[in-house]
């Protein structure tokens, strides 16, 4: 009996114990307990049970996204009116270096905040699968005795 009990006990709170903990590293890039990087699509998997987490994750993907297509946009057009104005005689600066850079600076704010909102989802999940948060919670632990021995009962 006695065995029985530390092997459930083993059992219990290794499974707990070896809950995968997510690792945000520069780059955006999110990494398991394994050291192995994850997809987009089994991050949000991890985050579905939450749905106020894979909210936030998915909102700093988007502004990640949108952010790069701005910053992208925004140095496509300033070199293409530089090369324009170098190799004709236009004058420049034109209408599309002043679209180029006003793009290129709103791109700044909003590729900077992708982060926070990611690490705020991965700091999340990462409190709730910790032992303290996620572990069972044993309401009652009684000790019974009768006639065929003693005994445990916990409640949770």
């Amino acid at each position: 009996m006695k065995s029985k009990f530390l092997l459930f006990a083993f059992l219990l709170f290794s499974t707990v114990s070896f809950s995968q903990q997510l690792t945000l590293k520069s780059g955006g890039r999110i990494y398991d307990s394994n050291n192995q990087k994850l997809s987009n699509s089994a991050v949000k998997e991890l985050l579905a049970s939450q749905p106020e987490l894979l909210e936030q994750y998915k909102q700093g993907r988007t502004k990640a996204s949108v952010g790069g297509f701005l910053l992208g946009f925004g140095i496509g057009m300033l070199s293409s009116d530089l090369v324009t104005g170098l190799t004709q005689d236009k004058t420049y600066p034109t209408t599309l270096t002043y679209i180029g850079l006003a793009s290129t600076l709103i791109s700044i704010p909003v590729i900077m905040g992708h982060s926070k909102k990611i690490k705020k989802a991965i700091d999340g999940y990462n409190e709730s699968v910790l032992i303290n948060k996620t572990g069972f919670n044993f309401e009652k632990i009684n000790v019974i005795t009768n006639q065929n021995g003693i005994g445990m009962r916990i409640s949770f």
